[in-house]
């Protein structure tokens, strides 16, 4: 099975089966195309004939694959991604612990797998699945993702550097300020020398007009980018800057493409790579164009680790969210949410979640305990005692409730999962370097550039200024022996740089509800 074929029509739904298996069962008998998922799981019994499957046309009204560590989550990830490739849907996935490679390559047949496609009546087939590979920043083998800092915006940036409010505020104003005039912050270094002369005696007066900007709060923005910075941050930001469009390709087959970020060497770093995954996702809703309901999804964006994504948020972020999620749907964009328990996920964002695979829970604390009781009450009534069902399923089952061809929420499902047709791991190192270096987009991404921007201009400027002006006339040298740009951003010439850039066609760079930049392809 991949796809189309099994994927195709409900069946009938079961002479032989009990009475309460049959009426579940029935609400995933849908007509059209659908992602199988696996069989009912009913009084301890496996119910091969019971398919428990999701509609294709349902998968842009997002999802939440839930459950503890060790439970599936990867694999049910895998699972309906190699389905909605097979169907043409091209499909995202961060890759945390560097093990959904394997998608790429054919699975290996085993007595395990043998006996799981037995009890879901799964035909399994060994398929490998048409992929890319990415890597933030190059950190890792994959093909370069990097985000320039005005495209990335205040809103993203301020919750990497673990900004405040006011701060985020104060941050918003300096981009403001760049935007304005016309200067274009592609790295780190250009967003600390507009910082810098701001905070200048010359500097402060231009902020007069949009709000003012203390310099103790600049100092703080300061001291978070250089941290930033120090902990090899700054290859994150840059050009060529990655396009998002990419993710929206298929193969020549007609199968969806898989775009696989791999993350394994920035798990460290969690506030930045939860961060990056939502400047994807912002970029592409800034992008794409309105298509209403749609057959099936032009792309599925599996978020790993959303619990990071939240942790710590702003009320600015979060609601940034929120609208985002709301209103990508409509442009034919699904989003997962994969994380331990639903109560990781604000209360906003998860409503609007209308398909749910939720794995087992544990309750050997207190905490646990209260986690099963709320996860609970987030499906909808069943005929199960689902704070017995969930504290029991084993690897690879799940409870499930997914939207109907109507919109309707299908009946909860204990179910056992198919196995993923591709390869449960990662691949061979060399196979995957070879996958990347191969790529045509690789070329594109791989080395990053250094276009000149105001922090070069400047420099060279100065520094020319510096060698053929007299003692008298040449800028002094900042105390304590300060860089170049310290030195440059205090300078009237800066200033009088700035604000003729301001008069540049394209002054106000249009932002999004992220203050993620509006670009022009």
């Amino acid at each position: 099975m991949t796809g189309g074929g099994e994927g195709s029509g409900g069946g009938d739904v079961g002479s032989g089966l009990p009475p309460e298996a049959v009426e579940i069962a029935a609400g995933y008998a849908f007509a059209g195309p659908a992602l199988e998922l696996g069989a009912l799981l009913w009084g301890g019994e496996c119910l091969a004939d019971a398919r428990i499957r999701v509609p294709l046309p349902m998968l842009n009204r997002h999802g939440l694959v839930a459950g503890a560590t060790g439970t599936g989550k990867t694999k049910t990830l895998q699972l309906i991604a190699e389905q909605l490739a097979a169907q043409g849907v091209p499909v995202f996935l961060a890759d945390i612990k560097g093990d959904v490679s394997g998608i790429s390559a054919p699975g290996e047949a085993g007595a395990k797998v043998a006996e799981r496609a037995v009890e879901v009546g799964q035909e399994w087939r060994a398929t490998g699945f048409p992929s890319e590979f990415y890597a933030l920043g190059g950190i890792g083998t994959g093909i370069p993702v990097r985000a320039t800092v005005t495209s990335f915006g205040p809103v993203l940036l301020s919750k990497v550097l673990q900004l405040n409010q006011t701060q985020e505020q104060s941050l918003g104003l300096i981009f403001h300020y760049a935007d304005q005039k016309g200067f274009e912050l592609f790295d780190l270094k250009d967003l600390r020398a507009v910082v810098t002369f701001l905070t200048s005696d010359e500097g402060k007066p231009e902020l007069k007009g949009i709000g003012g900007l203390s310099t103790a709060t600049a100092g703080v923005i300061l001291r978070a980018l250089t941290a930033f910075e120090a902990q090899g941050m700054g290859d994150f930001f840059g050009e060529p800057e990655f396009d998002t469009s990419e993710f929206l390709r298929s193969a020549p087959d007609g199968r969806g493409l898989v775009s696989v970020l791999e993350l394994a060497a920035v798990q460290d770093k969690p506030q930045l790579f939860s961060t990056f995954l939502m400047w994807l996702l912002a970029d592409l809703y800034n992008d794409l164009p309105e298509v209403g309901d749609v057959e099936k999804p032009k792309l599925v964006f599996f978020f790993d680790e959303a619990h990071l994504l939240f942790d710590g948020a702003s009320k600015a972020f979060l609601q940034a969210i929120t609208q985002t999620v709301r209103l990508i749907r409509s442009k034919g964009v699904g989003v997962f949410f994969v994380t331990q328990t639903p109560k990781d996920v604000p209360a906003d964002v998860l409503g609007q979640l209308g398909n749910r695979v939720q794995h087992a829970l544990r309750a050997f604390t207190p905490d646990d305990q209260k986690a099963l009781r709320a996860t609970v009450r987030t499906f909808p009534d069943s005929a199960y005692d689902l704070e017995e069902v969930l504290t029991g399923l084993g690897t690879g089952e799940a409870v499930v409730t997914v939207l109907s061809e109507k919109g309707a929420p299908t009946p909860v499902a204990a179910t056992r999962l198919r196995a993923p047709e591709s390869l449960m791991g990662p691949v061979e190192a060399g196979e995957l370097a070879r996958a990347v270096r191969s790529s045509a987009l690789y070329s594109r991404y791989a080395e990053a550039v250094d276009r000149e921007s105001a922090y070069e201009k400047l420099s060279a400027r100065e520094a020319e200024r510096a060698s053929s002006s007299s003692s008298s006339s040449a800028p002094a040298p900042a105390a304590g022996g300060g860089s170049v740009v310290e030195q440059v951003v205090g300078s009237g010439m800066f200033k009088s740089l700035l604000r003729s850039m301001g008069t540049q066609i394209g002054r106000e760079i249009s932002r999004s509800v992220f203050g993620t930049a509006r670009r022009r392809r």
